[in-house]
Protein backbone atom coordinates (compact mmCIF):
# COMPACT_ATOMS: atom_id res chain seq x y z
CA UNK A 1 0.00 0.00 0.00
CA UNK A 2 0.98 3.45 -0.80
CA UNK A 3 0.77 4.93 2.41
CA UNK A 4 2.23 1.52 4.70
CA UNK A 5 5.48 3.07 5.08
CA UNK A 6 3.89 6.34 6.48
CA UNK A 7 2.00 5.04 9.32
CA UNK A 8 3.73 1.93 10.84
CA UNK A 9 7.48 2.89 9.62
CA UNK A 10 8.17 -1.01 9.53
CA UNK A 11 11.46 -1.40 7.91
CA UNK A 12 12.85 -4.65 6.99
CA UNK A 13 17.02 -4.84 6.66
CA UNK A 14 19.77 -7.24 5.99
CA UNK A 15 22.71 -7.62 9.03
CA UNK A 16 25.69 -8.73 8.30
CA UNK A 17 25.78 -11.28 9.26
CA UNK A 18 22.73 -11.86 5.96
CA UNK A 19 19.87 -11.83 8.85
CA UNK A 20 16.82 -10.04 8.42
CA UNK A 21 15.05 -8.10 10.72
CA UNK A 22 12.34 -5.68 11.13
CA UNK A 23 12.60 -2.23 12.52
CA UNK A 24 9.78 -0.08 13.95
CA UNK A 25 11.31 3.35 13.45
CA UNK A 26 10.28 5.70 16.23
CA UNK A 27 8.30 9.31 15.38
CA UNK A 28 9.08 12.49 16.98
CA UNK A 29 6.89 12.60 19.50
CA UNK A 30 7.84 9.35 21.17
CA UNK A 31 11.29 10.43 20.92
CA UNK A 32 10.20 14.04 22.61
CA UNK A 33 8.94 12.28 25.28
CA UNK A 34 12.38 9.92 25.96
CA UNK A 35 14.38 13.42 25.45
CA UNK A 36 12.40 15.30 28.37
CA UNK A 37 12.89 12.48 30.79
CA UNK A 38 16.52 12.22 30.40
CA UNK A 39 16.39 16.31 30.55
CA UNK A 40 14.68 15.80 34.02
CA UNK A 41 16.87 13.40 35.24
CA UNK A 42 20.11 15.28 34.30
CA UNK A 43 18.46 18.93 35.68
CA UNK A 44 18.17 16.71 39.18
CA UNK A 45 21.48 15.78 39.20
CA UNK A 46 22.63 19.37 38.09
CA UNK A 47 20.64 20.66 41.36
CA UNK A 48 22.95 17.96 43.49
CA UNK A 49 25.63 18.86 41.72
CA UNK A 50 25.28 22.60 42.69
CA UNK A 51 24.12 21.78 46.28
CA UNK A 52 27.93 20.01 46.62
CA UNK A 53 29.43 23.10 44.99
CA UNK A 54 28.23 25.30 46.99
CA UNK A 55 30.49 23.96 49.96
CA UNK A 56 33.34 24.42 48.57
CA UNK A 57 33.29 28.06 47.22
CA UNK A 58 34.75 29.21 44.23
CA UNK A 59 36.64 25.66 43.50
CA UNK A 60 33.53 24.01 43.95
CA UNK A 61 32.15 26.37 41.16
CA UNK A 62 35.08 25.67 38.93
CA UNK A 63 34.41 22.02 39.82
CA UNK A 64 30.77 22.30 39.01
CA UNK A 65 31.13 23.71 35.64
CA UNK A 66 33.61 20.74 34.50
CA UNK A 67 31.36 17.83 36.14
CA UNK A 68 27.72 19.61 34.72
CA UNK A 69 29.88 19.71 31.04
CA UNK A 70 30.91 16.08 31.67
CA UNK A 71 27.23 15.28 32.77
CA UNK A 72 25.83 17.11 29.50
CA UNK A 73 27.79 16.01 26.91
CA UNK A 74 28.78 12.31 28.23
CA UNK A 75 25.51 11.43 29.54
CA UNK A 76 23.61 9.89 26.54
CA UNK A 77 26.68 8.31 24.88
CA UNK A 78 28.22 6.31 28.03
CA UNK A 79 24.66 5.04 28.38
CA UNK A 80 23.72 4.78 24.57
CA UNK A 81 26.95 2.11 24.44
CA UNK A 82 26.80 0.33 27.88
CA UNK A 83 22.87 0.38 27.63
CA UNK A 84 22.11 -1.94 24.96
CA UNK A 85 21.51 2.23 22.79
CA UNK A 86 18.97 2.85 25.48
CA UNK A 87 19.74 6.16 27.95
CA UNK A 88 16.95 5.76 30.96
CA UNK A 89 14.67 7.82 28.86
CA UNK A 90 14.89 6.43 26.25
CA UNK A 91 14.46 2.44 28.32
CA UNK A 92 11.25 3.94 29.94
CA UNK A 93 9.60 4.55 26.52
CA UNK A 94 10.82 1.76 25.14
CA UNK A 95 13.50 3.07 22.37
CA UNK A 96 16.91 2.41 21.32
CA UNK A 97 19.28 3.36 19.03
CA UNK A 98 20.77 1.38 16.86
CA UNK A 99 22.93 1.22 13.15
CA UNK A 100 21.11 1.29 10.15
CA UNK A 101 21.49 -2.18 9.68
CA UNK A 102 20.23 -3.12 13.08
CA UNK A 103 24.15 -3.41 14.89
CA UNK A 104 24.31 -2.32 18.24
CA UNK A 105 25.49 1.46 18.75
CA UNK A 106 29.36 1.74 19.14
CA UNK A 107 31.22 4.33 20.67
CA UNK A 108 31.93 6.55 17.11
CA UNK A 109 28.51 6.52 16.06
CA UNK A 110 27.09 7.64 19.41
CA UNK A 111 30.01 9.95 19.83
CA UNK A 112 28.66 11.68 16.69
CA UNK A 113 25.09 12.08 16.77
CA UNK A 114 25.24 13.37 20.16
CA UNK A 115 28.27 15.97 19.50
CA UNK A 116 25.72 17.08 16.77
CA UNK A 117 22.62 17.73 18.80
CA UNK A 118 23.91 21.53 18.51
CA UNK A 119 23.15 21.60 15.21
CA UNK A 120 19.55 19.73 15.28
CA UNK A 121 18.90 22.83 18.13
CA UNK A 122 19.31 25.12 16.14
CA UNK A 123 17.89 28.19 15.54
CA UNK A 124 16.13 26.92 18.79
CA UNK A 125 14.25 23.96 20.62
CA UNK A 126 15.73 21.18 18.29
CA UNK A 127 14.40 22.95 15.35
CA UNK A 128 16.53 22.04 12.67
CA UNK A 129 16.50 17.98 13.82
CA UNK A 130 12.55 18.28 14.12
CA UNK A 131 12.48 19.56 10.63
CA UNK A 132 14.82 16.91 9.42
CA UNK A 133 13.27 13.98 10.97
CA UNK A 134 9.88 14.87 9.09
CA UNK A 135 11.83 14.99 5.87
CA UNK A 136 12.91 11.33 5.62
CA UNK A 137 11.08 8.58 6.16
CA UNK A 138 13.12 6.79 9.62
CA UNK A 139 12.55 10.07 11.36
CA UNK A 140 16.18 10.91 11.56
CA UNK A 141 17.85 14.34 13.06
CA UNK A 142 20.82 15.33 12.19
CA UNK A 143 22.90 13.44 14.01
CA UNK A 144 21.58 10.40 13.09
CA UNK A 145 21.94 11.37 9.42
CA UNK A 146 25.59 12.05 10.33
CA UNK A 147 26.37 8.86 12.53
CA UNK A 148 24.20 6.02 10.47
CA UNK A 149 21.92 5.61 13.39
CA UNK A 150 17.66 5.29 13.69
CA UNK A 151 15.96 5.19 17.09
CA UNK A 152 13.15 2.65 17.41
CA UNK A 153 10.49 1.03 19.05
CA UNK A 154 11.02 -2.06 21.03
CA UNK A 155 8.76 -4.61 21.84
CA UNK A 156 9.09 -7.48 24.56
CA UNK A 157 12.71 -5.57 25.12
CA UNK A 158 13.39 -6.76 21.36
CA UNK A 159 13.54 -5.25 18.12
CA UNK A 160 11.69 -6.50 15.33
CA UNK A 161 7.68 -6.84 14.88
CA UNK A 162 6.01 -9.46 16.96
CA UNK A 163 2.19 -11.21 16.66
CA UNK A 164 -0.45 -8.35 17.66
CA UNK A 165 -3.68 -9.65 18.77
CA UNK A 166 -6.91 -8.38 16.06
CA UNK A 167 -8.00 -4.74 17.17
CA UNK A 168 -12.03 -4.99 16.56
CA UNK A 169 -13.88 -1.77 17.37
CA UNK A 170 -17.77 -1.84 17.01
CA UNK A 171 -19.27 1.40 15.62
CA UNK A 172 -18.64 3.88 13.35
CA UNK A 173 -18.73 8.02 13.40
CA UNK A 174 -18.41 10.16 10.30
CA UNK A 175 -15.32 12.43 10.11
CA UNK A 176 -16.26 15.88 11.44
CA UNK A 177 -14.67 17.65 8.45
CA UNK A 178 -14.53 16.51 4.92
CA UNK A 179 -11.37 14.66 3.85
CA UNK A 180 -9.44 14.49 1.00
CA UNK A 181 -8.74 11.41 -1.00
CA UNK A 182 -5.55 10.81 0.51
CA UNK A 183 -6.81 11.49 3.62
CA UNK A 184 -9.30 8.70 4.12
CA UNK A 185 -6.94 6.51 2.31
CA UNK A 186 -4.61 6.40 5.01
CA UNK A 187 -7.12 6.19 7.84
CA UNK A 188 -8.77 3.41 6.19
CA UNK A 189 -4.64 2.13 6.65
CA UNK A 190 -4.55 2.91 9.88
CA UNK A 191 -7.52 0.97 10.57
CA UNK A 192 -6.17 -1.64 8.52
CA UNK A 193 -2.88 -1.46 10.45
CA UNK A 194 -3.87 -0.94 13.90
CA UNK A 195 -3.12 -4.51 14.76
CA UNK A 196 0.21 -4.72 13.58
CA UNK A 197 1.48 -1.02 15.38
CA UNK A 198 3.06 -1.06 18.26
CA UNK A 199 1.10 0.74 21.41
CA UNK A 200 3.47 4.13 21.74
CA UNK A 201 3.17 4.45 17.85
CA UNK A 202 -0.35 3.70 17.35
CA UNK A 203 -0.92 6.49 19.81
CA UNK A 204 1.45 8.94 18.67
CA UNK A 205 -0.33 8.92 15.21
CA UNK A 206 -3.74 9.32 17.32
CA UNK A 207 -2.19 12.56 18.47
CA UNK A 208 -0.88 13.88 15.04
CA UNK A 209 -4.74 13.46 14.21
CA UNK A 210 -6.04 15.47 17.03
CA UNK A 211 -7.71 18.18 14.76
CA UNK A 212 -10.08 14.93 13.55
CA UNK A 213 -10.46 14.24 16.88
CA UNK A 214 -10.40 17.68 19.11
CA UNK A 215 -8.58 17.39 22.20
CA UNK A 216 -9.21 13.64 23.59
CA UNK A 217 -6.98 11.95 25.66
CA UNK A 218 -4.61 9.83 23.23
CA UNK A 219 -6.66 6.37 24.19
CA UNK A 220 -9.92 7.93 23.10
CA UNK A 221 -8.62 9.64 20.26
CA UNK A 222 -7.33 6.60 18.76
CA UNK A 223 -11.11 5.04 19.25
CA UNK A 224 -12.26 7.74 17.16
CA UNK A 225 -10.33 7.17 14.39
CA UNK A 226 -11.66 3.79 14.16
CA UNK A 227 -14.72 4.62 14.30
CA UNK A 228 -14.35 7.18 11.55
CA UNK A 229 -12.33 4.27 9.30
CA UNK A 230 -15.28 1.81 9.78
CA UNK A 231 -17.62 4.69 8.85
CA UNK A 232 -15.67 5.19 5.50
CA UNK A 233 -15.69 1.67 4.74
CA UNK A 234 -19.30 1.65 4.76
CA UNK A 235 -20.35 0.32 8.30
CA UNK A 236 -23.31 2.27 10.23
CA UNK A 237 -23.27 4.22 13.30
Amino acid sequence: MRYAHVIDTLRRVETPEGCEITLRIAGPVTRARAWLLDFFIRFALWMVLAMLAGFAGKFGQGLFMIAAFLLEWLYPIVFEVTMHGQTPGKRACHLAVLHDDGRPVDWGASFVRNTLRFVDFFPVFYAAGFVTSLLNQDGKRLGDLAAGTVVVHLENGKTGSGAEPEIVVAGAEPPPVPLSLEERQALIEYRNRAAELTEERSLELAELLAPLTGAAPAQETRLKLLKMANFLLGERQ
